[in-house]
């Protein structure tokens, strides 16, 4: 299925995304599955942690299931029982795939600056505004959008979810791309009409549906008791880190490997990486981007301007590349060192105000 012309179709295309491949886990049950608690016929701890692993180690183009059944999830939890009916089974079947729609050109990673406006007209509302960072909006048949419905209101109490067409008249997708030659998009609304039924949530209320989204994001929800659920999110990464590693430490791609100071270092990255991997959350997540950051370019500095890894699809420049965004998605570094200082930590805000006059 995820055959070596898919990988390199999706590395040219930069979509993370294959829609025969998603069609046919789809048809197959897997995409159900994989949403499904194991109560109402979902796999089970084992078999969860077996499919995640084996989905990671094909290469598969992926990235963008998590980010359908997140919003999903929302559809099923805020949505009402007509907006269920047209979307979940078309979604669980493969055939609609949805996508979010968060982060604004200039808002950054305080999403709750939102400047998009939904404003209500008779039995439904006009949207405007754009997003950045709508990744698979290309490929997408929804959009899970968060709205402005009170600017006048305190910025967590004015917001409105909805589930926007991405067909609907006024969509407007354009592609960018980003270092590691991911397509991302961003998007604009212009005078966008959805009916009320396809908002989530009641209207001001959109933080309690976002925040649900959000932990599942960042990694934060409640680990089950099994031992075998993913430590944390976006180790699919850490996994094109370690086939790095092994390639150029076992390949002979260099004929400096077996010097004392290469094996130190070789040996050190592993052991990062193995740290990495085996740190749970959100502490996971900031640290598999920062072992990517700084374990690629040992990598290309070992192997050498001539070096290249035993797969040409997994070069150490790509992995370079690929650890700049990975700082970003989903919350940068930094937004997720601030969330463990004071949530998990119990530290204050960060002050970032100037300093006082005659201090430097």
């Amino acid at each position: 299925m995820v055959t070596a012309d898919v990988i390199s179709r999706d590395r040219q295309t930069g979509d993370n995304f294959d829609e025969g491949v998603h069609l046919a886990l789809g048809a197959a049950g897997y995409l159900e599955r994989d949403w499904l608690p194991e109560s109402q016929g979902g796999f089970s701890a084992v078999q969860r942690r077996i499919w995640e692993l084996e989905i990671g180690r094909a290469h598969t183009p992926w990235f963008h299931w998590g980010t359908t059944a997140m919003v999903a999830n929302a559809v099923h939890d805020f949505g009402s029982d007509e907006l269920r009916d047209e979307v979940l089974a078309k979604t669980l079947s493969g055939h609609y795939r949805l996508c979010l729609g968060f982060t604004e050109p200039e808002g950054g990673s305080d999403v709750a600056t939102c400047k998009t406006r939904a404003v209500r007209d008779g039995d439904g509302w006009v949207i405007n505004g754009s997003k950045m960072f709508t990744s698979n909006a290309h490929h997408a048949h929804y959009v899970f959008l968060l709205t402005n419905t009170n600017p006048g209101a305190p910025k967590h109490q004015s917001l409105t979810m909805f589930l926007v067409p991405l067909d609907a008249a006024g969509v407007d997708i354009q592609p960018i791309r980003t270092v590691d030659g991911d397509r991302t998009n961003i998007t604009f609304y212009s005078d966008v009409r959805v009916p009320d039924r396809y908002r989530l949530g009641d209207v001001d209320g959109g933080w309690t549906v976002l925040r649900t989204a959000l932990d599942a994001e960042h990694g934060t929800g409640e680990r089950d008791e099994s031992g075998l659920q993913k430590i944390a999110t976006m180790t699919e990464h850490a996994l094109l880190l370690a086939e790095g590693l092994d390639a150029v430490a076992g390949s002979g791609a260099t004929s400096v490997v077996g010097e004392d100071s290469v094996a130190y270092r070789l040996g050190r990255s592993v052991a990062r990486m193995e740290a990495a991997l085996s740190t749970p959350g959100m502490y996971g997540r900031v640290a598999i981007a920062t072992a990517l950051r700084e374990l690629s370019p040992e990598l290309m500095d070992v192997q050498g301007a001539s070096g290249g890894l035993a797969s040409a699809d997994l070069d150490a420049q790509y992995l370079f590349r690929l650890g700049v965004p990975m700082g970003i998605y989903g919350g940068t570094l930094e937004v997720f060192r601030n969330m463990i200082a004071q949530h998990a930590l119990g530290l204050g805000r960060p002050a970032y105000a100037p300093a006082a006059a005659g201090r430097s």
